[in-house]
């Protein structure tokens, strides 16, 4: 029996995110821009160090679709670097790396126009034949389900949204179903999609999204013709075939967007690939920390040591940073930001210090509950606690009225 086939499979770099950060005064490159590419490099670095054999990135490369000159050429060097080594790579084209019109060239068609060796673009679903220093392999690409593509034809004029989304699932359906009868059985194979695969739990991809999306059944991909299923599009690492065959796997996003990934596990998939006998692991990387400092300082002589104390706490060091502090309206005063930002001097960033302020109510009920009035009755006393003319409130009663019997 053959080694197996080492496979590097990673997703969802997305070069261009800006978010949390500043501009870095030696590259020009903003700073959370070079923590996307360092993870990159941590990736290429693991692969060449453990001889990879193939290397599967499964989409979005960019953030936007029509990402910088600079930002494609850092994302180039790293694609060089494999190139350089004789790693065979395909590249996935994702939902991010799509042109706005269908005739356009995608933001990784510069690869497939140049030839580059060892690098092959997977822009329409097709399946490919990869030798390696291990044997030969199966990849069929699936990239974005292209939706004015897909459903251009004649049959789906008239449809509304939802007959729109079943038809696009069955058309996504079929085109794997056909790639999977293309196979040699002889040969280990994997699928490569990027798409959301229904069941999947979310990441913070949704933030980022362009356009609406695309669910391809489980059910679909979970069929034994595949050794392992290659997936990028949801940032969130997660193995959705319950560790049966073959493994469907997300491997996730390589850096934290925002603070909905703060507890997220950050890296990319070792794969030992051989047909019938496919094993591989997640392995992470080191994705700059999130954290949030919670401060109930609603109790406290001194809100600001409360936070301080909190803060001392948690581990900050070259962490995105947010700090919550839950103070009453009489503590306002008492909260020194500067003596909280001064204790974060550690951080990478601080994202926001920011305050909860518990208010008293000051609208006068009547001596009745809230919970006893009407949703108007409500809204007349809260005029009246504002002060609003007594003219102007009964115009917004009115339209308020109106709007509540609609």
């Amino acid at each position: 029996m053959t080694d197996p086939i080492r496979l590097l499979h990673l997703a969802d770099i997305h070069i261009g995110m800006e978010n949390y950060g500043r501009i870095d005064s030696a590259t020009g490159i903003h700073g959370r821009v070079i923590d996307f590419l360092r993870r990159f490099d941590e990736v290429i670095e693991f692969g060449l160090s453990h001889e990879v054999d193939l290397v599967i990135f499964a989409g979005d490369a960019f953030k936007t679709r029509d990402p910088s000159p600079t930002y494609q050429r850092e994302f180039a060097r790293r694609i060089k670097r494999l190139s350089d080594a004789g790693v065979p790579t395909i590249l996935l084209v994702g939902n991010h790396d799509l042109p706005a019109m269908e005739k356009k060239a995608t933001s990784l068609d510069i690869f497939r126009t140049l030839a580059v060796p060892n690098v092959t673009v997977g822009w329409r679903d097709e399946l490919f034949r990869v030798e390696t220093r291990r044997g030969p392999a199966q990849v069929a690409c699936v990239p974005y389900p292209m939706r004015q593509r897909l459903l251009s034809r004649e049959e789906h004029r008239g449809k509304n949204l939802e007959e729109l989304d079943r038809a696009l699932t069955d058309i996504v359906g079929d085109i794997i179903h056909g790639l999977a009868a293309e196979l040699d059985p002889a040969l280990p194979s994997v699928l490569a999609g990027h798409f959301t695969v229904g069941g999947a739990t979310f990441g913070s991809e949704r933030s980022v999204m362009i356009g609406s999306d695309v669910v391809v059944l489980k059910s679909v991909l979970a069929d034994p013709a595949w050794d392992y299923v290659a997936l990028g599009h949801i940032h969130k690492h997660q193995e959705l075939n319950g560790g049966e065959t073959p493994a469907i796997v997300y491997p996730g996003s390589l850096e934290r967007i925002d603070f909905g990934e703060e507890h997220d596990p950050k890296g990319f998939c070792w794969v030992e690939l051989a047909r019938g006998e496919t094993s591989w692991q997640f392995i992470p990387v080191q994705a700059r920390p999130f954290v949030t400092v919670w401060a109930d300082a609603r109790d406290a002589d001194d809100p600001t040591q409360v936070a301080l104390d909190e803060v001392g706490r948690r581990d900050v060091t070259d962490a995105v940073v947010r700090v919550n502090v839950k103070i009453r309206a009489h503590q306002e005063s008492k909260l020194r930001e500067k003596d909280i930002a001064a204790a974060l001097k550690g951080a990478g960033y601080i994202a926001a210090i920011s305050k909860e302020v518990e208010r008293e109510a000051r609208a006068r009920l009547g001596g009745a509950t809230p919970e006893g009035l009407s949703p108007l009755e409500l809204l007349e006393r809260y005029f009246e606690a504002k002060a609003i003319e007594p003219e102007r409130t009964q115009q917004l009663l009115k339209s308020a009225k109106k709007i509540i019997a609609e």
